[in-house]
């Protein structure tokens, strides 16, 4: 009986230390708010252009059930449209 509860004892505390460890290191590693480049929300899709010299640049935006087309960005964050519209955007290798 007394090896059973220091077993559990022993255990009990290596799981707490565990779960502390995984909730500083969740804390430590915040999500980026506005990765470079093209990424969704829930409902949006966007393109953000991150630069540091103040170049705009040409992104290929792909279309859902519609054509694809270019469109000129300057740096920061561009709204392209709806989530369910949007397939995707990249940048084609040229400013504008």
């Amino acid at each position: 009986m007394r090896v059973r509860r220091m077993v559990t004892g022993a255990l009990g505390s290596a799981a707490l230390v565990l779960t502390s460890l995984g909730a500083l290191t969740a804390h430590a590693t915040p999500a980026a708010a506005d990765p470079c480049g093209f990424y969704e929300t829930s409902a949006d899709a966007f393109y953000n252009h991150c630069t540091s010299d103040g170049s705009r640049v040409v992104i290929k935006v792909e279309v859902a059930l519609a054509p694809d087309y270019e469109r000129c960005v300057a740096p920061g964050k561009t709204w392209l449209g709806s989530a369910d519209k949007i397939q995707g955007a990249y940048y084609v290798g040229r400013t504008c």
